[in-house]
């Protein structure tokens, strides 16, 4: 009986705790989303309204009522009215530790004109009396004549320092008259190569360097300190979080870049998915990449991954010095610079693909961009197929004949979509440049898409914007951000608001090789997503940019969220 009794009692307290081992069982959420529209980007590109994930992970996708069965006493719930869901964004093209270094120097972005330039420098030179040097970034080519600020100006300012400041697109530098002597740049001082030392009418140095020119003075600058690559890096991930963005390549990375990834992932605080790509240099030939395998070897982590390399194939068109396949309309006696003969980029991409690097080139003129096709091809022919995933950066100008070649290759087409309209830099230093013919073939997003071929989207940070909203208004708009009606850019190049939302989520993924861990909103991938204040499928294309991030999500934990944000 005593035996009975105790099956009983047993049995009632099993009963007693079921309810409490239910809630600590496996289908219990961390966190549910309802009321949401969450645009998956999965293979059907569905839509649903609620989502559920655990230990960092979606386990279920579908409607509000189903959600429930996942709720438990220790979830968090996110009720929504509508509000938007996407995957985390994917840059594939970014600077983030020079750019987030760059915001705590003067920065010369916002300046509408060579005054408003000055005046930033002024100020920014009375605040920093001690500085050794004075640095900044972002001054705007169209702001000076003939691209080429004066040494005059920053005398005038700052005489008794040097002075380096990079441009908005990096590929040239400002400098004062105390920079060109520590760098004994002289008339007599001869264009390095790839490089070119802008001269007054006398011969004498103007200020202005381009491309390899730079590096006269830029080697001279103190470099960052191993705390200042840190709080550079910092500052880039909450400004990429709040732009909900959960992933990025680096674009150009050396040992110290891997370094820092390394130190901060170790803290914990590194909120994105890392892919870099490690900086190749046109003065070596295909020995260089033994260095990289021990690089990758030294620093390969489930968070940094240093299997990219960075080529840049040529420059850019507003100083001559991106790479045609015909001379430049006003100055007929160039085609810009190749930085690589076409041996020696070929024996590098053979190498980096034989040794499983993806190779990730800059190509801004058409003839780079042909230039890196036929060594992606060769590499290919030589090698044979792989899953390596290479991309062409930018492609600003593209050969008609090249344009099915991206599909063909297995070549991902990585633009950078807040430049496919007609600012200033097309206006003034682009299109008397190129000419009408060429102009009005000018990143040419939706002619590569049409062919089958992948896109994928980034921003180039500090170059321009971060954010992309900005940048899928302007693919789907190619207008800027601020013109509602205006005409478009090439208007044929528009590209539809699934396919740019594509490019930065799944093809994104795709290319950095992550699309079976993020990139859509799937059971089973991790809980990369963010919550945007508005369906863009429901807002006129010209408000995009107006949209707010309220929260982003990396791997299910919360790295942003908006002062909004309920």
């Amino acid at each position: 009986m005593y035996r009975s009794i105790a099956k009983m009692a047993l049995v009632l307290s099993l009963l007693g705790c079921l309810p409490a081992c239910l809630a600590d069982g496996p289908h219990n959420a961390d966190l549910v989303v309802t009321g949401a529209d969450i645009y998956t980007v999965d293979g059907a590109r569905s839509w649903a309204h609620s989502m559920a994930v655990k230990d960092g992970k979606i386990i279920f996708v579908g409607d509000d009522r189903a959600v429930g069965d996942f709720v438990g006493p220790g979830t968090e719930r996110i009720s929504l009215h509508g509000e938007m869901v996407l995957p985390g964004f994917h840059d594939s093209h970014v600077h983030p530790i020079d750019s987030g270094i760059e915001l705590a120097h003067c920065r010369l972005d916002d300046a509408g004109s060579r005054a408003e330039v000055l005046d930033i420098i002024k100020k920014y030179v009375k605040d920093h009396r001690q500085s050794a040097w004075i640095t900044g970034s972002g001054w705007s080519l169209p702001l000076f004549p003939d691209a080429c600020p004066t040494r005059q100006d920053l005398d005038a300012l700052i005489p008794d320092r040097p002075a380096y400041f990079v441009s908005q697109d990096a590929h040239s530098a400002w400098v004062n008259s105390k920079a060109l002597q520590l760098a004994h740049i002289t008339s007599s001082t001869p264009n390095p190569p790839l490089g070119i030392i802008e001269r007054t009418a006398g011969g004498e140095p103007a200020g202005t360097l381009r491309e390899s020119a730079t590096e006269l003075v830029s080697r001279l600058v103190p470099k960052p300190t191993r705390e200042e690559r840190q709080e550079g890096l910092m500052r880039a991930l909450r400004m990429a979080n709040s732009f909900g963005i959960t992933s990025l390549q680096d674009a150009c990375a050396d040992e110290d870049s891997l370094k820092t990834y390394t130190e901060v992932a170790n803290w914990r605080r590194l909120t994105v998915r890392l892919v870099a790509a490690l900086h190749v240099d046109p003065q070596r030939g295909p020995e260089q990449v033994k260095d990289f395998v021990v690089l990758r070897d030294k620093y390969l982590s489930p968070f940094v991954r240093p299997t990219s390399a960075k080529i840049f194939a040529d420059g850019v068109v507003e100083t001559h010095t991106a790479a045609l396949s015909s001379p430049y309309t006003d100055k007929h006696d160039t085609s810009g610079l190749l930085n690589f003969s076409t041996e020696r980029l070929n024996s590098i991409v053979q190498e980096l693909d034989k040794n499983n690097f993806q190779v990730h080139t800059h190509a801004i003129g058409d003839a780079a961009v042909h230039q890196a096709l036929d060594a992606l091809e060769l590499a290919r022919s030589t090698n044979g197929q792989n899953d390596n995933r290479h991309h062409v950066a930018h492609l600003e100008l593209i050969q008609p004949a090249d344009i099915p070649r991206f599909r063909k290759l297995n070549v991902v087409a990585n633009f950078q979509p807040f430049w496919a309209y007609r600012d200033a830099y097309i206006t003034q230093c682009t299109e008397p440049l190129l000419g009408p013919e060429r102009t009005g073939r000018l990143y040419q997003i939706n002619s590569i898409i049409k062919t089958g071929a992948v896109v994928a989207a980034g921003s180039d940070w500090s170059v321009t914007t971060m954010n992309p909203l900005d940048a899928i208004q302007v693919a789907v708009t190619r207008r800027s951000l601020t013109d509602a009606s205006g005409p478009s850019f090439n208007p044929e190049e528009c590209v539809s608001l699934p396919q740019i939302i594509a490019a930065y989520t799944i093809d994104g993924a795709f290319v950095n090789h992550q699309e079976k861990e993020t990139g859509s909103i799937e059971v089973g991938k991790d809980a990369d997503f963010l919550i945007l204040d508005k369906n863009l499928f429901e807002i006129d294309p010209s408000t995009i940019h107006s949209v707010h991030v309220l929260r982003t999500y990396f791997k299910g934990q919360p790295v942003y969220k908006s002062d909004s944000a309920k």
